[in-house]
């Protein structure tokens, strides 16, 4: 039954369930201080599916609270790594439970087809937490051979307190990315939804009591960037920002995180390229661009959406993946099993598409196809644009150089193997990048030369939660997924162990004068050397000075050890 943080839904396809509203903090959902709300939209149809409770800098600052708290709690800071990792398989095994329900919800909210939000999203956000749980007690220092009278090893600590901000393209999949190495790794975690997209990340909330998390180890807020974004990236008691969104925004967070110099993670923005040659396999190379620009509505960071096509196949390519598009990319309602490209997120994305659109031509891009909305769904309504595409594109237009987060793909034409890793390279971004040629070694070394966090050779975008995801350039810091995301989320603690370096007393020193031979396990000391005069001193702690004890000392008589001598010449 609803309640002042829950209210009872029917989605579209007429699955029944109790939708959470309120702020996930210390274990419990909460009204946000004020109780102001934040409207969700179907963007099938442009109606209010519900509101939501909007996170307030005191609601903030009330999260950071409770992560802070439960980090210093012996229930989650002592507990064995092995059981941290238990209750990250137990929340992917609620997730599997509720797949139904949570691919419905990411339907319904951000538009992406049923079939992607069930079989991608939900099956691969649990995929990534039970990877994580099994690291949870496997991410351990190392012992460092330093010589035989010192044990020198590292402790690998968490971070702290985490603030994660996550974008609306793939609101749990982005939610597992950030969960699964914070907590594997020790940390509390202040995770704040995309305001276009919370009711998933809430419905996901309310299974992590039965997961069997204790209070304020994972809180979840909702609230807009500029109010509930901002208070979390700039907190004072905040001790990691991992951020998804775009390159604006991310500089915006890099300012707001340096306040205290926040470890950061950031994935930004892409205009990842794909490089067409002539001796690709053309029709496998059409089925990828296909997967790579018109996947999730083209709302994918790294969606290769320059495609650069070497002369000899250009015409053909871009004929190929005209017709492949009108036959196999169907537009409509999400929830429908024929569909392959719901709506885009809202109505600021949709017009953004079309504005891209108009730029296009403008410029002297061609229309191939596309460039409108999309109106043959239910009432007309919607936030729905055709698969778009234009050849003929120049590097100097805007559609060849902006991200434009939409379906909606640029095709432009390069004569030799420089001039392609030229065009590749001619952007602020530096993703993803992808190759299509027979020639492996040409493959391999094309994908050494481009600027890109990510190279595929003859396919797209088909990245794997074991391997580094993140770019280079004005695509972000730093990595997430695959072993390498575990670097984000702990410090590297040295520890030294004296074992066997101890100061002596004088008498426990022995110089004979007349041979220079040292003898007595000396460990503070100095040798200065003069032209043919050398002095053996050593450190008096009395004074604070330097002792001369030997005279012409003959070094290579020293019964000690000779790894601690630090010639100076004075």
């Amino acid at each position: 039954m609803s309640s002042d943080l829950s209210v009872e839904l029917t989605a579209p396809n007429g699955v029944k369930y109790t939708q959470p509203i309120g702020l996930y903090i210390n274990g419990e959902f909460v009204k946000s201080s004020n109780g102001q709300k934040i409207e969700t939209i179907n963007p099938t149809n442009e109606t209010a599916i519900t509101s939501v409770y909007a996170a307030t800098e005191d609601d903030v600052n009330a999260a950071v609270a409770a992560a802070r708290a439960a980090f210093k709690n012996p229930t989650w800071r002592d507990i064995p790594a092995t059981d941290r990792g238990t209750m990250m398989f137990k929340l992917a095994d609620l997730i599997d439970k509720h797949a139904e329900t949570l691919a419905t919800i990411e339907t319904w909210d951000n538009g992406k087809p049923y079939s992607v939000s069930l079989n991608d999203d939900v099956a691969g956000s649990a995929t990534v937490l039970r990877y994580y749980a099994g690291y949870a007690d496997k991410n351990h220092g190392q012992t460092i051979d330093v010589g035989a009278d010192k044990l020198a090893y590292t402790i690998k600590e968490p971070v702290g307190v985490c603030g994660q901000i996550i974008p609306w393209n793939f609101p749990l999949e982005m939610a597992a990315w950030k969960l699964g190495p914070a907590l594997a790794c020790g940390n509390t975690v202040v995770l704040k939804a995309a305001e276009q997209t919370p009711l998933s990340i809430l419905y996901m909330a309310s299974l992590f009591k039965e997961a069997g998390f204790p209070p304020g180890v994972i809180n979840i807020i909702n609230g807009h960037g500029r109010e509930a974004g901002k208070a979390l990236a700039s907190h004072l008691d905040v001790d990691k920002i991992a951020f998804t969104g775009s390159t604006t925004t991310g500089k915006e967070i890099m300012k707001m995180a340096s306040i205290n110099m926040k470890n950061i993670t950031l994935e930004t923005g892409g205009k990842s390229a794909l490089l067409i040659f002539d001796d690709a396999e053309l029709d496998q190379a059409v089925k990828w661009a296909h997967i790579g620009i018109f996947y999730n509505q083209g709302q994918v960071c790294c969606a290769t959406s320059r495609i650069l096509v070497q002369e000899g196949v250009y015409d053909k390519f871009v004929a190929d993946l005209t017709k492949y598009v009108s036959e196999i990319q169907v537009v409509g309602d999400p929830f429908a099993a024929t569909t392959s490209q719901g709506p885009q997120i809202t109505k600021v994305q949709h017009e953004r598409v079309l504005g891209f659109a108009q730029s296009g031509k403008d410029q002297g891009a061609k229309l191939v196809c596309g460039g409108e909305s999309f109106t043959d769904v239910g009432d007309g309504k919607g936030y729905f644009v055709k698969p778009t595409i234009f050849s003929d594109v120049k590097p100097e237009m805007d559609i060849y150089k902006e991200e434009v987060f939409g379906p909606f793909v640029v095709i432009a034409s390069f004569k030799t193997e420089e001039q392609a890793i030229q065009m590749a390279n001619d952007s602020i971004y530096g993703l993803g990048s992808a190759v299509f040629t027979q020639n492996i070694q040409r493959a391999h070394g094309i994908a050494r030369k481009l600027e890109a966090g990510m190279v595929w050779i003859n396919s797209s975008n088909d990245s794997d939660f074991r391997v580094p995801f993140g770019g280079v350039k004005q695509s972000g810091i730093g990595r997430e997924l695959g072993e390498a995301g575990l670097a984000g989320y702990t410090n590297s603690k040295a520890v030294h162990v004296n074992i066997g370096t101890r100061f002596l007393d004088d008498d426990d020193l022995k110089v004979d004068i007349n041979t220079g031979i040292v003898e007595g396990d000396i460990r503070l000391f100095d040798v200065l050397c003069y032209e043919d005069v050398c002095l053996l001193v050593v450190h008096s702690p009395d004074n604070n000075d330097w002792d001369v004890l030997a005279i012409e000392v003959k070094l290579s008589h020293y019964k000690g050890h000779n790894r601690r001598l630090k010639p100076s010449v004075k």
